[in-house]
């Protein structure tokens, strides 16, 4: 029996899978293209075409950049106010810049902007010479980071994204440094949704129009050089669900946009759908205990607190397994139970959730806690093998 209660929004649903349909169909046709959208909670590949062919990232480069860069800030190697030295190769970037000169100095606060919503391919050789000492020397290090977040066809040449015919990616693999900036530096996301900044009395709009029009989409990225065509990364949440998708090759930033709407529709519906056939009822979920625990933290933090104390008969070890941050604490808590109990037998993981405010929004992390460093190491790499995101943290 089909049963029509809304009509209204019948007919919208099917505009838009035949909207999709048809962008699919070109995007197809175009050689350059690729796409993948991925379930931020559980990593469930939700849309792939061409996800592992390799394509030039153009300015998505970036986001490795500023992912270095959050890096830094947290080990407590730069701050907002840390002052860069530009500078004769920086200066010398092309379009798109912020026209800086020679000799001076930009602070670390007016980098991260000019890079999300300017692009700026000077800022991007300032940030790198920062951190590596030159542009090229840095551009390994993105490499290596790229194979340690599990990124194994990417490559940089150059910390901007600039043509290179060896600088290459792939869809996956700049979705999974999407979400490692999320779940890794979540106190930085926000910086993703910016859409102007001022810098030196000229204010600079955002390229991305997706965070301006799209529904639900709060951030990321986009890129363009004319051997990539028209390039994004998205994140949206929209009814509790976040995906995170990529979308290379557009023909025009218009149509790009278009199909990656489209992508996330369609994407969200069926994450709900599989959420509802793959829910473990309560009853089977392993119980285990929780500790919250508020931590605040500032603008550009050196230094993370402790986050349990070590008298507590809880914890045994003093590293945890970081499985992912989260909106609701029972995703939060579900996850961290997921992971313990894959893995099973290997680990005597406990469970927890602790709470953490930053930048005014509340977030809750997900925890195997109770390690020692080589066994928290030996278990996020069977998590990761798994398909399963995570990260090795002492307490």
């Amino acid at each position: 029996m089909f049963t029509v209660s809304r009509p209204g929004k019948t007919i919208s649903q099917l505009l838009g899978f035949l909207l999709l349909v048809c962008l699919t169909t070109q995007a197809h046709a175009n050689p350059r293209y690729a796409a993948i959208v991925i379930d931020a909670e559980n990593g469930t590949v939700l849309h792939a075409a061409n996800a592992d062919a390799s394509r030039y990232p153009a300015s998505l480069t970036k986001m490795m950049t500023l992912y270095l860069l959050f890096d830094a800030m947290e080990q407590g190697r730069m701050s907002l106010n840390t002052a860069m030295p530009v500078s004769a190769h920086a200066a010398s970037m092309p379009q798109t810049n912020i026209q800086l000169k020679k000799g001076d100095r930009l602070k670390v606060k007016d980098a991260i902007p000019a890079l999300i919503v300017r692009s700026a391919n000077d800022v991007a050789v300032v940030v790198a010479e920062a951190l590596g000492g030159s542009e090229s020397a840095f551009a390994k290090r993105m490499t290596a980071k790229a194979r340690e977040l599990k990124m194994y066809n990417t490559t940089f040449r150059n910390a901007s994204g600039l043509p290179d015919s060896q600088q290459i990616s792939t869809a996956r693999d700049l979705a999974t440094l999407s979400l490692r900036l999320m779940k890794d530096y979540p106190g930085y996301y926000h910086y993703f949704s910016t859409t102007s900044f001022t810098y030196k009395g000229k204010t600079y709009h955002s390229h991305n129009r997706m965070v301006q029009n799209a529904p639900g989409v709060d951030g990321m990225k986009t890129g363009y050089i004319r051997a990539s065509g028209f390039n994004v990364a998205t994140s949206a949440l929209r009814d509790d669900r976040r995906v995170v998708g990529v979308v290379m090759g557009g023909k025009t930033a218009q149509s790009r946009d278009q199909h990656m709407a489209s992508l996330i529709d369609r994407s969200i519906g069926r994450a709900t759908q599989v959420a509802r056939v793959t829910q473990v009822p309560a009853a089977d979920r392993l119980v285990v205990r929780t500790r919250t625990v508020r931590q605040t933290v500032k603008q550009a933090p050196n230094t993370q607190p402790p986050q349990v104390p070590a008298a507590d008969p809880l914890f045994h070890g003093d590293w945890a397994v970081q499985i992912g941050s989260f909106r609701m604490p029972e995703q939060a808590r579900d996850r961290a139970s997921d992971a313990a109990r894959r893995l099973g037998d290997l680990a005597q993981a406990r469970a927890a959730v602790t709470e953490v405010e930053i930048s005014n929004r509340t977030l809750f992390r997900a925890r195997l806690i109770g390690f020692e460093e080589k066994q928290a190491q030996n278990a996020c790499q069977h998590l990761s093998r798994q398909g399963m995101d995570c990260l090795v943290v002492r307490l």
